[in-house]
């Protein structure tokens, strides 16, 4: 017989994020899956409510507001977020008093912190130092991941190129430019992302990261810098501690490895 959950108050999921170690009157980086939370009371707005009061009135809450399509010029105003950031944080944005970055690669920030973070133009590759993530690092900011696991972090992409990875896939967007819509190509550090995973034993082994329970979810808290600097030194190690082995299966790496040999040969990124 199926058991029903019982859904969280705003009150208990606030204790939970503090109890965790969320920062009052810090910057926090929120990845998220509603569906590994839920039930709270008020559903994603619930939830969305319970980290602005965890953070306090000096807190900044950020999350990724990307679109998930790359053939459509992106409006702040209108274009909703990719499927695979969640319901929390496509509710996040039409809240008002949110700002939303001015580009593809937007993420949306409430809080003192707010302009700045998303100030920035587009940045390609997206996910770079000079994007709202570098600004959650500038900040000192937290990361947490809400029922997802560290192959949702974004700012691991920040710390690859930090790292000046070797391999990059091509990409392209679509940017309005005079009120035509302009393809932009670009090459991007990307891959499967499963092994971002390994993060989890890096950061435990020097107890860079909480773990804990936020309603029905597990949820994993660490500080932007803790992040980039542990990854950063793995990357120095292994520059493709990331990648499934190049006579793997996953498509996806095996795209990155060919880039790698593009780059050996001087044609790739530098």
């Amino acid at each position: 017989m199926k058991v029903e959950r019982r859904a969280f108050t705003q009150a208990e999921v606030v204790d939970q994020l503090r109890e965790l170690g969320v920062q009052i009157g810090g910057v926090l980086l929120v990845h998220s899956s509603f569906r590994a939370v839920r039930p709270i009371e008020g559903g994603p707005t619930g939830l969305i409510g319970a980290l602005i009061e965890a953070l306090g009135p000096e807190g900044t809450l950020v999350m990724p507001s990307w679109t998930g399509n790359d053939e459509e010029v992106f409006d702040p105003l209108v274009t909703p977020c990719s499927s695979d950031l969640g319901v929390t944080a496509d509710t996040f944005w039409r809240r008002n008093g949110v700002r939303r970055s001015q580009h593809p690669f937007a993420f949306a920030a409430r809080g003192p912190m707010a302009p700045f973070i998303v100030q920035d133009l587009i940045a390609l590759p997206p996910h770079q130092y000079g994007s709202p993530v570098g600004r959650v690092l500038d900040c000192d900011g937290q990361i947490l991941l809400l029922g997802v696991d560290h192959d949702a972090n974004t700012s691991i992409h920040m710390a690859e190129l930090m790292a000046n990875v070797p391999y990059r896939r091509p990409k392209h967007i679509t940017v309005g430019h005079g009120g035509t819509a302009v393809r932009v190509d670009y090459s991007e550090n990307d891959h499967c992302c499963q092994l971002f995973c390994q993060t989890n034993d890096w950061l435990d082994e020097k107890g860079l990261q909480a773990n804990g329970e936020v309603a029905h979810a597990h949820a994993k808290l660490t500080k932007s810098t803790d992040l980039v600097s542990t990854v950063t030194g793995k990357l120095t190690e292994d520059r493709f501690v990331f990648l499934h082995p190049n006579d793997s299966d996953c498509a996806e790496c095996m795209d990155a490895w060919r880039s790698v040999a593009q780059w050996q040969r001087g044609v790739g990124p530098a």
